[in-house]
């Protein structure tokens, strides 16, 4: 997600249509099915992470052919691994972090092989975390619209925030936009939104209101922290798109960034829960 990112160039008014019909679209389609649950928002969250998985090795220079055939083996996998219980689903999103951050530690990215590998595990945690945080027993659907509007309250603010007040930037190498002003704003609306939505589904003796806005916090950071690494792949092979699959958004990776941190972050928070830490 492009968070206070606003690019050099302000989108048209028929480039701004397209993008908000589409992400009413899509907000439409992933609301519903959350709502629903079960195994339409499995299959839902197994073909992104087939698609995602598409998109990253597209990135990093992978022949179509392959591409293709990687997000088909992720959909596969994420269907052959449907059962696996959350504690389950957070270790592997820990794997693919770990992988992830060796990836960006690498002084020169020269080991395609590698770098496939560390796709299909980012692609993985859409299919297994997304699914088994619906499921989590008692707030399985508050979770899941948390995460959402956490993600959205913070990509939103920190776009609108950060063009209003400018100011330092961010990170200028990997993302020359983005400011600490919109980083500070986004963070803000992250805790409002995911306070907000916790009111709504409410989890006794899961958590307290200084526990809801801490972790809502957390997670907004995390969010941008997810948009920043991806920024900075793209920037490394020298692609502004991860692909042209939603009209005036660009790709699937693209949308999903922060809320692929997120989804990671809250694996590894209820995995330590069960364990009772």
């Amino acid at each position: 997600m492009n968070g206070s990112d606003p690019g050099g160039v302000k989108p048209g008014a028929s480039e701004l249509r397209l993008r908000v019909i589409s992400a009413l679209v899509l907000a439409a389609v992933v609301l519903a099915a959350t709502l629903w649950g079960g195994w339409p928002f499995r299959l839902l969250w197994i073909l992104v992470a087939g698609l995602v998985a598409y998109e990253w090795l597209a990135i990093v220079g992978s022949r179509r052919p392959v591409a293709v055939a990687a997000g088909a083996g992720v959909v596969l996998a994420g269907l052959l691994l449907a059962a696996l219980p959350v504690s389950a689903a957070a270790l592997a999103g820990a794997g693919a972090l770990a992988a992830l951050a060796g990836a960006v530690l690498t002084p020169r990215l020269e080991n395609r092989t590698g770098l496939e590998a560390c796709g299909i595990a980012y692609a993985l945690v859409f299919a297994l975390v997304t699914p088994a945080l619906r499921e989590f027993p008692g707030i399985g659907l508050g979770l899941v619209i948390w995460t959402f509007a956490v993600v959205w309250f913070t990509d939103i603010a920190a776009y609108f925030t950060g063009r209003a007040l400018g100011g330092p930037k961010l990170m200028p190498r990997v993302s020359p936009k983005k400011t600490w002003s919109g980083a500070l704003g986004g963070t803000a609306a992250g805790m409002a939104g995911g306070a907000a939505v916790w009111a709504l589904f409410p989890a006794p003796g899961w958590s307290t209101a200084v526990t809801v806005l801490a972790v809502s916090c957390l997670a907004s950071v995390a969010s941008q922290a997810g948009d920043l690494f991806e920024s900075a792949i793209k920037r490394r092979f020298g692609t502004k798109d991860s692909s042209r699959l939603i009209p005036g958004h660009g790709g699937f990776l693209d949308r999903l960034d922060g809320y692929w941190a997120v989804l990671v972050l809250c694996g590894l928070l209820l995995y330590l829960a069960q364990l009772d830490l």
